[in-house]
């Protein structure tokens, strides 16, 4: 593969894990309290068996403030590990945050929220009591703990019958799929993930009724009602299998040839449209994303590129992947309970200033094509099967060294971003100044961005050279951020999460962990999958990523086949750790 929402924030909503269960909820443990002078609520937003992340969001209810310190003490041993928009120590069990210098002023109702990861053992309880510059918030509202197991109600209000929710993700659990999960747990050590939801990845035409060794849509959806209970529910799937599919790659290659628009319609889009349809399935969020790669090809790898390759002239000529994007969307969005959401590449592709409003333009042509209307997209998804870090802490585009920008340097080459969250925030903007919803929401997926492990930098490189400043600080520890096969060093990243930051509807697993992107070497099977050099670890590259070494795993078998070596890597590498 080429691989190179709301308007309001939402209140977080994590993910915990039941230990023994077979779906995740995302919900939240609240504590709140409330005096004259301060309400401080206290968010548990995804827990796992040796860590946990919360968000903290704290009320002015007195007089203005110019600065504030919010302080509690813990009943048992957690530790907080990392921290975002507050300056977060820890002395024993007493914690004790301060603002930062764009947030500290607070005026009265004013509030402002800050979170982090920590890590525990044996029990997590929610702190009891809480200060605000040195006065108590004490009130009625009892602290609870997270819940152990998943609730039967969704923690939020579902929208009404018939109507769409603002964020499908929000106060609903997500289906795990069983034969990855089953995968997972297999692998020493995969049991502390194997519980996670995942993307179903409806890669060809016979993936839509599955065989007598895979579970095919239905099979998935009916297992997906069993896990819903009496709550809400999303089901992802991966809608990828246009005609001439990946045009720029060869490891992703599909079944359909480049002409073959009408069979994706009748023998692929139509089935899974029907299906989906089918009254049984009603009480289903069912977001569907739509056809990874596609589009940003046609922006980067056509004739005056250096990138260009043949095969994405013939994508663009034909005009097969504007038509049949725009009839899944169609057809999809024509279904009440389905969510699409639109591939948009990732910050490594698509965030040099020729690309970005290109493909931007390109996402509205094909939302309006084949009688579709940006009405049939809910959102758009970024970094999906991709490596790119999701925050990039010691460095930012503005930044500078000796009078030399970070834009100068090899890594960023120009981009006008360095991570997938300012990517996705960015291209949201982008897009609603284009026309799509002012609601849109943005998907990213975190499934193997952590980048963790003892290489992990800690602090910014060195100031010698604006080269040595950004390596030397730079979580994503690719050799090129063209490399995008089986990648070495990677790690799984943020848990699946919902609404974790303004605009992002969700963190998700959409590429499941363990699955290969491509061989290492030709391999015949009979799903069209060509070998890619970019797979090949002994590969020197080529103009996609600057003439680099690819990156990848050795022995790697072929696209979306379970792969135990980079398993183990992603566990090892995982950030938060497990």
């Amino acid at each position: 593969m080429s691989r190179t929402s709301r308007t309001a924030l939402l209140a977080a909503l994590g993910l915990i894990t039941a230990t023994g269960a077979t779906a995740t909820v995302f919900g939240t443990a609240t504590a709140g309290a409330a005096t004259p002078g301060c309400k401080v609520d206290y968010q548990i937003t995804n827990q796992w068996s040796t860590g946990f992340g919360a968000n903290v969001t704290v009320t002015n209810t007195g007089d203005p403030v110019a600065a504030w310190t919010v302080e509690w003490s813990y009943a048992g041993n957690q530790q907080v590990t990392q921290g975002w928009n507050a300056t977060i120590t820890q002395s024993g069990a007493a914690v004790t945050a301060k603002n930062v210098s764009y947030n500290g002023s607070l005026a009265t109702g004013g509030s402002t929220s800050f979170g982090f990861n920590g890590s525990y053992s044996g029990t997590n309880a929610v702190p009891a009591t809480f200060k605000l510059n040195g006065v108590t918030c004490n009130g009625t509202t009892e602290p609870t703990t997270p819940p152990t197991t998943p609730p039967t109600t969704p923690p939020t209000t579902p929208p009404p019958a018939g109507t769409k929710a603002d964020n499908p993700y929000a106060g609903a659990k997500v289906y795990v799929n069983p034969e990855w999960s089953a995968k997972a747990a297999a692998e020493p050590g995969g049991t502390k993930i194997s519980n996670q939801p995942t993307g179903v990845w409806l890669d060809r035409i016979a993936a839509i009724n599955g065989s007598a060794t895979s579970m095919g849509l239905r099979a998935h959806l009916d297992e997906a009602l069993k896990q819903k209970g009496s709550g809400e529910l999303v089901v992802q799937l991966v809608v990828y299998n246009l005609p001439g599919r990946d045009c720029a790659a060869l490891a992703s290659n599909g079944e359909l040839g480049p002409t073959e628009i009408n069979r994706y319609k009748t023998e692929y889009i139509d089935p899974i449209a029907a299906i989906l349809a089918d009254s049984k399935y009603a009480g289903l969020r069912i977001v569907t994303t739509v056809e990874i790669d596609s589009l940003p090809n046609l922006v980067t790898n056509v004739s005056g590129r250096p990138t260009a390759t043949a095969n994405c002239d013939v994508m663009k000529a034909n005009g097969n992947y504007i038509t049949g994007v725009g009839y899944a969307l169609k057809k999809l969005g024509a279904v009440g309970n389905v969510y699409n959401y639109v591939d948009a590449g990732h910050h490594g592709w698509l965030g040099w200033d020729d690309n970005f409003g290109a493909s931007a333009e390109l996402f509205k042509q094909a939302a309006t094509a084949e009688g579709s209307t940006v009405s049939n997209v809910h959102g758009f998804i970024v970094n999906t099967a991709n490596y790119s870090a999701l925050k990039e802490d010691h460095f930012t585009i503005n930044d500078s060294v000796n009078g030399v920008s970070v834009r100068q340097s090899k890594w960023v080459d120009w981009n006008r971003y360095t991570d997938e969250l300012s990517y996705a925030q960015a291209m949201r903007t982008k897009l609603v100044s284009l026309g799509f919803d002012s609601g849109l929401g943005m998907l990213i997926d975190t499934s193997r961005n952590g980048w963790g492990g003892t290489a992990r930098p800690t602090a910014a490189g060195a100031t010698t050279t604006v080269d040595t400043y950004v390596n030397g600080g730079k979580y994503d520890r690719r050799i090129h951020l063209g490399n995008w096969c089986n990648q070495s060093g990677a790690g799984l990243g943020e848990r699946p999460q919902s609404a974790p930051a303004a605009g992002i509807d969700a963190y998700v697993w959409m590429k499941p962990p363990g699955e290969s992107d491509g061989a290492s070497k030709e391999i015949p099977n009979n799903e069209g999958k060509g070998f890619d050099r970019m797979c090949d670890p002994t590969y020197t590259g080529n103009a996609r990523n600057g003439n680099s070494m690819s990156g990848s795993l050795p022995d790697a078998p072929i696209s979306g086949q379970w792969f135990s070596a980079q398993f183990q890597e992603l566990m090892k590498n995982a950030y938060p750790a497990l």
